[in-house]
């Protein structure tokens, strides 16, 4: 499926690789729904650079952690542009703690992490579902993590969110074929703020990469744009790390 005019939500597209991956699906033809939930100055930089090269966007503000909020988010891309072909749930938090550190994981930080990085995934597919199967035909990427893959991470909880990620990802294609595609790019390492004040940390959890070198928020978005439009392509995970985990 080609990109060009497809209506496109990307859940936290203000920032990072959703900001990247919204420059590229832009400069393709896409109409973009923009999300972001606190990072709102950086949303609308975003979004007006995507008009600079000549993209429809619209912003709209929802917390994907609250069903009730996708919901919304959801009706005002229909109602805006008629139609929703693509979901990139991009959407994720994290919380920086040493993974052996397990008396400093609260019960407060487990369910944040699960609620927008999973539970958010799974509402935000959900209310997409009903009019991608009316299309006979979309497409869902999740934002996984080499987190998920290894155990290993910028926390634990993070790690098993994304790990939770990979398998939603697994049964959402099996729930939604034939028409919706549902595949998870698991990036090791990259180079966003999220890491900022943390590099070593970074560095010494990446280990020996084969391809010197860290993969930047441009290389995840040439990736999830490649997936979206593979037809023959729905339940794979995806890791892009620079040769940080080779089977």
């Amino acid at each position: 499926m080609d990109i060009q005019d497809k209506v496109i939500i990307v859940t936290g597209g203000g920032t990072g690789i959703g900001k990247a991956t919204c420059k590229k699906l832009a400069e393709k033809g896409a109409k973009i729904v923009l999300n972001y939930n606190h990072s709102k100055q950086d949303a609308i930089d975003t979004a007006n650079e995507l008009k600079i090269i000549g993209a429809e966007v619209l912003l709209l503000q929802a917390n994907v952690a609250q069903d009730n909020e996708v919901c919304e988010m959801v009706e005002k891309a229909l109602s805006h542009f008629g139609n929703i072909h693509f979901l990139i749930n991009n959407a994720s938090i994290t919380k920086q703690i040493e993974l052996s550190d397990l008396e400093a994981i609260t019960d407060d930080i487990w369910s944040n992490l699960l609620d927008v990085n999973l539970k958010g995934m799974f509402y935000c597919a959900r209310a997409v579902a009903p009019i991608m199967k009316e299309n006979k035909v979309g497409s869902i990427l999740n934002m996984g993590s080499i987190a998920g893959i290894t155990g290993s991470g910028s926390s634990l909880p993070y790690a098993v969110s994304k790990a939770a990620v990979h398998g939603l990802t697994k049964s959402l294609a099996h729930a939604l074929a034939p028409e919706i595609r549902v595949n998870c790019v698991a990036p090791a390492a990259v180079s966003t703020r999220w890491w900022t004040g943390e590099e070593e940390k970074m560095k010494k959890l990446s280990g020996h990469l084969p391809l010197q070198r860290i993969s930047t928020p441009e290389d995840i978005a040439d990736l999830i744009c490649a997936i979206l439009t593979q037809d023959s392509m729905t339940g794979q995970i995806i890791s892009p790390n620079n040769g940080m985990v080779i089977a």
